[in-house]
Protein backbone atom coordinates (compact mmCIF):
# COMPACT_ATOMS: atom_id res chain seq x y z
CA UNK A 1 0.00 0.00 0.00
CA UNK A 2 2.92 2.34 0.42
CA UNK A 3 4.51 1.86 -2.95
CA UNK A 4 0.65 2.74 -4.29
CA UNK A 5 1.65 6.57 -2.64
CA UNK A 6 4.49 6.96 -4.74
CA UNK A 7 3.62 4.79 -7.64
CA UNK A 8 0.08 7.01 -8.71
CA UNK A 9 2.07 10.06 -8.25
CA UNK A 10 4.54 9.14 -10.45
CA UNK A 11 2.00 7.75 -13.17
CA UNK A 12 -0.07 10.73 -12.86
CA UNK A 13 2.87 13.15 -13.77
CA UNK A 14 4.49 10.91 -16.62
CA UNK A 15 0.93 10.50 -18.00
CA UNK A 16 0.80 14.37 -18.18
CA UNK A 17 4.30 14.94 -19.00
CA UNK A 18 3.53 12.88 -22.11
CA UNK A 19 0.32 15.33 -23.10
CA UNK A 20 2.09 18.25 -22.73
CA UNK A 21 5.68 16.97 -24.75
CA UNK A 22 2.73 15.98 -27.37
CA UNK A 23 1.43 19.30 -27.19
CA UNK A 24 5.14 20.80 -28.46
CA UNK A 25 4.20 19.54 -32.11
CA UNK A 26 0.79 20.53 -32.80
CA UNK A 27 0.53 23.39 -34.82
CA UNK A 28 -1.82 25.64 -33.82
CA UNK A 29 -2.38 27.87 -36.91
CA UNK A 30 -4.07 24.77 -38.42
CA UNK A 31 -6.72 24.20 -35.99
CA UNK A 32 -10.31 23.10 -38.11
CA UNK A 33 -12.72 25.93 -37.78
CA UNK A 34 -16.40 24.43 -37.66
CA UNK A 35 -17.15 27.12 -40.45
CA UNK A 36 -15.51 25.21 -43.28
CA UNK A 37 -17.49 25.03 -46.07
CA UNK A 38 -20.06 27.00 -44.93
CA UNK A 39 -21.29 30.40 -45.50
CA UNK A 40 -20.23 33.15 -43.16
CA UNK A 41 -22.20 34.27 -40.90
CA UNK A 42 -24.43 37.18 -41.45
CA UNK A 43 -23.05 40.57 -39.93
CA UNK A 44 -23.02 44.38 -41.09
CA UNK A 45 -20.30 46.34 -39.25
CA UNK A 46 -20.49 50.00 -39.38
CA UNK A 47 -17.10 51.32 -40.78
CA UNK A 48 -13.88 51.79 -39.25
CA UNK A 49 -13.08 55.28 -40.94
CA UNK A 50 -15.66 57.69 -41.24
CA UNK A 51 -17.51 58.44 -44.57
CA UNK A 52 -16.06 54.89 -45.57
CA UNK A 53 -18.21 52.20 -45.81
CA UNK A 54 -18.36 49.21 -43.37
CA UNK A 55 -18.36 45.65 -43.84
CA UNK A 56 -20.83 43.04 -44.05
CA UNK A 57 -21.36 39.47 -45.04
CA UNK A 58 -22.90 40.39 -48.35
CA UNK A 59 -19.70 41.96 -49.18
CA UNK A 60 -18.00 38.49 -49.28
CA UNK A 61 -19.51 37.14 -51.83
CA UNK A 62 -19.12 37.25 -55.67
CA UNK A 63 -15.37 37.36 -55.92
CA UNK A 64 -12.51 35.89 -53.71
CA UNK A 65 -12.21 37.59 -50.48
CA UNK A 66 -9.25 37.40 -47.54
CA UNK A 67 -10.79 38.95 -44.13
CA UNK A 68 -8.18 39.49 -41.46
CA UNK A 69 -9.13 39.90 -37.71
CA UNK A 70 -6.79 42.74 -36.53
CA UNK A 71 -6.40 45.09 -33.67
CA UNK A 72 -3.75 48.34 -32.87
CA UNK A 73 -2.65 46.27 -29.86
CA UNK A 74 -1.59 43.20 -31.32
CA UNK A 75 1.61 42.67 -31.69
CA UNK A 76 1.62 39.68 -34.34
CA UNK A 77 -0.88 42.20 -36.04
CA UNK A 78 1.79 44.68 -36.25
CA UNK A 79 4.59 41.35 -37.68
CA UNK A 80 2.19 39.98 -40.71
CA UNK A 81 1.14 43.63 -41.43
CA UNK A 82 4.07 44.10 -44.46
CA UNK A 83 2.60 40.42 -46.05
CA UNK A 84 -0.83 42.25 -46.68
CA UNK A 85 0.11 45.07 -47.88
CA UNK A 86 2.04 42.95 -50.50
CA UNK A 87 -1.19 40.85 -50.80
CA UNK A 88 -2.98 44.08 -51.42
CA UNK A 89 -0.36 45.21 -54.35
CA UNK A 90 -0.52 41.91 -56.12
CA UNK A 91 -4.36 43.09 -56.30
CA UNK A 92 -5.34 38.78 -56.62
CA UNK A 93 -7.79 39.09 -54.04
CA UNK A 94 -10.62 41.72 -52.42
CA UNK A 95 -8.79 42.02 -48.84
CA UNK A 96 -11.00 43.10 -45.90
CA UNK A 97 -10.37 44.12 -42.61
CA UNK A 98 -12.06 43.51 -39.21
CA UNK A 99 -10.75 45.43 -36.21
CA UNK A 100 -11.32 43.67 -33.00
CA UNK A 101 -12.38 45.05 -30.05
CA UNK A 102 -9.57 48.20 -30.65
CA UNK A 103 -10.74 51.96 -30.03
CA UNK A 104 -11.17 53.41 -33.13
CA UNK A 105 -8.85 56.36 -32.92
CA UNK A 106 -5.91 53.45 -32.26
CA UNK A 107 -6.35 51.62 -35.24
CA UNK A 108 -6.82 54.21 -37.63
CA UNK A 109 -3.41 55.58 -35.91
CA UNK A 110 -2.08 52.04 -36.03
CA UNK A 111 -3.10 52.20 -40.48
CA UNK A 112 -1.81 55.63 -40.78
CA UNK A 113 1.35 54.25 -39.47
CA UNK A 114 1.91 50.97 -41.11
CA UNK A 115 -0.44 51.55 -43.85
CA UNK A 116 -3.71 50.10 -45.10
CA UNK A 117 -4.33 47.58 -46.94
CA UNK A 118 -8.10 47.32 -46.80
CA UNK A 119 -11.15 47.69 -49.54
CA UNK A 120 -13.41 47.95 -46.73
CA UNK A 121 -13.10 47.72 -42.80
CA UNK A 122 -15.88 47.16 -40.53
CA UNK A 123 -15.48 47.86 -36.25
CA UNK A 124 -16.27 44.89 -34.35
CA UNK A 125 -16.10 46.93 -31.02
CA UNK A 126 -18.05 44.43 -28.58
CA UNK A 127 -16.42 41.48 -30.49
CA UNK A 128 -19.74 39.96 -31.37
CA UNK A 129 -18.92 39.20 -35.04
CA UNK A 130 -15.10 37.45 -33.77
CA UNK A 131 -17.56 35.77 -31.61
CA UNK A 132 -19.50 34.53 -34.88
CA UNK A 133 -16.88 33.62 -36.51
CA UNK A 134 -15.00 31.43 -33.72
CA UNK A 135 -12.12 33.85 -33.26
CA UNK A 136 -9.88 32.94 -30.46
CA UNK A 137 -7.80 35.80 -30.92
CA UNK A 138 -5.87 38.11 -33.31
CA UNK A 139 -4.61 37.95 -35.78
CA UNK A 140 -6.59 35.57 -37.51
CA UNK A 141 -7.35 35.15 -41.38
CA UNK A 142 -10.11 33.80 -43.11
CA UNK A 143 -10.67 32.88 -46.97
CA UNK A 144 -13.66 32.79 -48.67
CA UNK A 145 -14.96 31.69 -52.05
CA UNK A 146 -17.13 33.43 -54.65
CA UNK A 147 -19.88 31.80 -53.16
CA UNK A 148 -19.53 33.11 -49.85
CA UNK A 149 -18.25 30.30 -47.63
CA UNK A 150 -15.33 29.89 -45.73
CA UNK A 151 -12.71 27.65 -47.25
CA UNK A 152 -10.17 28.15 -44.78
CA UNK A 153 -9.22 29.80 -41.43
CA UNK A 154 -5.49 30.46 -40.88
CA UNK A 155 -4.82 31.09 -36.72
CA UNK A 156 -2.18 33.34 -35.86
CA UNK A 157 0.24 36.10 -37.70
CA UNK A 158 0.65 34.98 -41.31
CA UNK A 159 4.49 34.18 -42.05
CA UNK A 160 6.44 33.93 -45.53
CA UNK A 161 6.11 30.73 -45.59
CA UNK A 162 2.69 30.90 -44.98
CA UNK A 163 2.31 32.77 -47.51
CA UNK A 164 4.12 31.26 -50.35
CA UNK A 165 3.41 27.45 -49.26
CA UNK A 166 -0.53 27.68 -48.29
CA UNK A 167 -1.92 30.58 -48.93
CA UNK A 168 -0.45 31.98 -52.51
CA UNK A 169 -1.86 28.82 -54.10
CA UNK A 170 -5.42 28.77 -51.94
CA UNK A 171 -5.99 32.30 -53.70
CA UNK A 172 -4.71 30.87 -56.87
CA UNK A 173 -6.77 27.80 -56.71
CA UNK A 174 -9.84 29.67 -55.42
CA UNK A 175 -9.84 32.16 -58.61
CA UNK A 176 -10.17 29.64 -61.02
Amino acid sequence: MRRLIYVVPAAVFALLAGFFLAGLFLKPAEIPTALTDKPVPEFALPALHEGAQGLASADLSGAVSVVNVFASWCLPCRVEHPLLMELAKAGTVNLYGINYKDKSADARKWLDELGDPFQRIGADLDGRVGIDLGVYGVPETFFIGRDGRIKYKHIGPITVEDMERRIRPLIEKLNQ
